[in-house]
């Protein structure tokens, strides 16, 4: 077709107006071929907008007419222009179904978009800021990591957020400058972070961040992405960074920090070329051992199993026994709950609740 339509944009193909001229000379589009010195298959094609309008015809357009070679040389652009913004437009309204699905808030809290009401512009918005094409690539598998979740049949809503939320701790990591990796330095740091329990978020987090500087490893904190479904993530930017990042996706702190050490084995683990999640489903050797080491790290098992064989779990003794050990009662109840051992209602005076702010 030599016009094409689409909403409010109209495309005119040089051989809409061509068909116009033919019209207007009163001749055959065999005729016109023979004048122009081409083939009447090529006029047929050009008239029907099937074949873009050459050099060579443009040239022999001015040539017969009198025009000027740019008047049909602009013709042919502005009409590639408009299908390339028809095809703008297609697909973005596409993109109706994911904006959807997303919390733009959630961005403009973190300042990285503008508050803005038109859905079209959310759009353009995220994508530039997550790096994308179009919002329909976070829904893909391979996009970032392998989505997995504690939710049994994860939607492509949960995938989408997943990948978002992901793509806002590695844009907010990169801007970060650390330290060359260290493990060694890790290791040796894990004593101080562990004491870091103790702390209020305002305290903890700029002593974190430190400390993993120290160690190359970019520290993200960032509040939950609804839908998300993620704790934290590990993600190697190179053999010298890595970013680990953490939500309050729960809000307690006991999960907060068994999440935190969970990625520093993934990080100690240091498989360059895989991206972690941590979203509480533990499938694979990998997963079981970072749970192992966040909980026996946090809580040492000869202590812990002294303080079982007392079998007394009141709040005096869960502080007490926490204060011997250096750490947040908080996280003795949480594992002391996990096992079953007390009931989720029972001495919440001990659970604590972080929230992170942004803005």
């Amino acid at each position: 077709m030599s016009k094409t339509e689409y909403q409010d944009i109209i495309a005119f193909h040089p051989g809409y107006y061509l068909k116009e001229i033919v019209e207007d000379m009163e001749i055959t589009q065999d005729e016109f071929a023979k004048r122009l010195n081409t083939t009447p298959k090529t006029i047929s094609k050009l008239l029907s907008g099937q074949i873009p309008l050459s050099d060579d015809i443009a040239m022999k357009l001015s040539i017969m007419l009198g025009t000027d070679v740019d008047l049909w040389l602009n013709l042919q652009k502005k009409y590639d222009e408009k299908l390339i913004e028809i095809e703008r437009k297609k697909e973005l309204e596409k993109e109706k179904k994911y904006i959807s699905m997303i919390d733009y808030k959630y961005f403009v809290r973190l300042n990285v978009v503008p508050d803005v009401k038109d859905w079209e512009e959310k759009v353009r918005n995220l994508c530039k800021f997550l790096q994308i094409s179009s919002l329909s690539v976070l829904s893909k598998e391979d996009f970032l990591v392998n989505f997995r979740n504690n939710i049994s049949n994860p939607s492509e809503k949960n995938r989408v957020n997943s990948k978002a939320w992901l793509q806002t701790a590695i844009n907010f990591g990169k801007q970060m400058e650390v330290a060359p990796f260290n493990k060694k330095k890790l290791i040796e740091s894990l004593s101080a972070i562990r004491k870091l329990t103790r702390k209020h978020p305002s305290e903890f987090y700029p002593k974190l961040v430190e400390i993993f500087s120290s160690c190359g490893v970019a520290f993200v904190i960032l509040p939950h992405l609804p839908s998300s479904g993620i704790h934290g993530a590990v993600k190697w930017i190179n053999k010298e960074k890595v970013i680990l990042a953490m939500n309050d996706r729960f809000k307690y702190a006991d999960i907060f920090w068994f999440s935190l050490f969970h990625e520093i084995k993934h990080v100690l683990q240091q498989k360059i070329k895989k991206t972690f999640i941590y979203n509480g489903k533990l499938d694979k050797q990998m997963e079981d051992d970072a749970d192992v080491f966040a909980r026996d790290t946090l809580i040492p098992p000869e202590k812990y199993k002294e303080f079982l064989s007392k079998g007394v779990f009141t709040e005096r003794a869960i502080n007490e026994f926490a204060e011997s050990i250096e750490i947040d009662p908080c996280i003795v109840l949480g594992r002391l709950q996990k096992e079953k051992r007390v009931p989720y209602n029972r001495l919440q005076s001990i659970k604590k609740k972080y929230e992170i702010n942004v803005g």
